[in-house]
């Protein structure tokens, strides 16, 4: 069986959701990949609850289900196979990776592999941005600083530039009497 044929990452990676702060895939995308029905995959988990506390699957509220699935009303009489009666479960990386302790078939598995290795390959994207990120605000940081001290070098230059005009010019030197011996009188 060639998985990168039936679960390729970009398809994984679409349904992909971030949901109360966590990136999980709901009940509905892990059944068309795995190719069980709903109810089948949410059987096993059930007689396997041990196996899922909070942090690896958990169900969403039938407000966050609306918003995700068709989710049937309390009104409307409900339509076999069209919608659903319970909101969907959300499991996360770890509850995928427990998934395959219940699910057992081949497909299960390698489905399981693709889904790892896809949260794997996001995390060092994810990783790989904050690192540019970090670096180019380590550069602006320095880019402004760079930006001040040449702001004080140019200041000083344009002091310096600029000659006080404050009355008139001292000569330099010593001043010589009218009457000492070495006082020449310009003709």
């Amino acid at each position: 069986m060639d998985l990168s044929l039936e679960a390729p990452a970009p398809l994984i990676e679409s349904r992909i959701l971030l949901i109360r702060g966590q990136k999980v895939l709901l009940d509905t995308d892990l059944s068309q990949l795995y190719d069980v029905a709903i109810k089948a995959l949410n059987q096993a988990v059930k007689r396997n609850r041990q196996r899922f506390p909070e942090d690896f699957m958990f169900q969403l509220t039938f407000e966050e289900g609306r918003s995700f699935e068709s989710l049937r009303s309390q009104n409307v009489t409900l339509n076999r196979g069209r919608h659903r009666k319970y909101a969907p479960y959300a499991f996360t990386e770890q509850g995928i990776a427990m998934l395959s302790s219940v699910l057992s078939s081949e497909r299960a598995i390698l489905v399981n592999i693709a889904i790892i290795r896809t949260f794997v390959r996001l995390r060092q994207i994810l990783a790989t941005h904050e690192e540019i990120s970090r670096r180019l605000e380590e550069l602006s940081w320095r880019q402004d600083e760079q930006a001040g001290q040449i702001h004080t070098v140019f200041e000083t230059i344009q002091h310096l530039i600029e000659a006080p005009s404050e009355g008139p010019k001292k000569r330099i030197g010593f001043p010589v009497a009218q009457d000492s011996p070495g006082f020449r009188q310009a003709l």
